[in-house]
């Protein structure tokens, strides 16, 4: 049976709002009262992909009828900040940490230890502690690929199961995280997901949560791309 099936017959027998579960203010059963919003923290050395990826994927999401509400924020002020490949990205926000349900925090230019990307962001006392000030108000804090190295200098991760790209996992592990070889992992409050292309597939993760199964099997019939690797959840 074809994913996109799959999901079209659990949300057919089961019913969407049961799929509507999960750390963004939302109980199991519980249907949300109005949009999902969710910020992407944007940063001059942000891999590229891993901002595009979820901004198609809820984009998508709200042509499928769901209510979400996508928003790129910037530490500190709003402005202009250029990718790992030199695409500049107009940030219209400020970041509020607890402003949103969703927070992703993408990665990028983890392998240039001294230039802009993570390794800067996490340098950054102001973003660390911002950062687990939104963890402590309930927003659903996720990280894509590198984007996990900076909840973990955060202490996020510490003690909790994770993912991040192959290449930082060693460099994860010594942070005293508990490392999963899984696509996407998801701790509840904590979702991970390593690999460059993973911004994909947690944001079809989150949709499938937070939205129900019907809406991300839409967007991955639109997308002609189907959620790839396994999602770790906690039972």
């Amino acid at each position: 049976m074809h994913r996109r099936d799959f999901l079209r017959i659990s949300a057919a027998s089961t019913g969407a709002a049961a799929f509507a579960v999960g750390g963004a203010g939302t109980a199991e059963g519980e249907t949300r009262s109005g949009p999902l919003r969710v910020q992407i923290l944007v940063f001059d050395g942000v891999e590229e992909q891993d901002v595009i990826g979820p901004v198609a994927v809820l984009g998508h999401a709200g042509h499928q009828g769901a209510e979400v509400q996508v928003t790129l924020v910037k530490p500190g002020s709003p402005g202009e900040v250029t990718g790992t490949f030199g695409t500049r990205f107009a940030v219209p926000a400020a970041w509020n940490p607890t402003a949103g349900d969703i927070l992703i925090v993408p990665g990028g230019g983890y392998a240039m230890k001294d230039g802009p990307g993570v390794n800067a962001l996490a340098k950054d006392k102001t973003v660390l502690r911002d950062l687990a000030r939104a963890h402590r108000a309930g927003v659903l804090v996720t990280g894509v690929c590198t984007g996990v190295m900076v909840l973990a200098a955060a202490g996020l991760t510490q003690g909790r199961p994770c993912t991040t790209h192959h290449l930082a996992k060693a460099d994860l592990a010594a942070r005293q995280t508990q490392v999963i070889d899984a696509r996407v992992v998801d701790d509840g409050d904590l979702v991970t997901a390593g690999g460059v292309t993973s911004g994909l597939d947690l944001a079809l993760w989150l949709v499938t949560r937070e939205l129900g199964s019907s809406v991300a099997a839409g967007v991955e019939s639109v997308l002609e791309y189907e959620q790839r690797g396994a999602v770790w959840r906690r039972p």
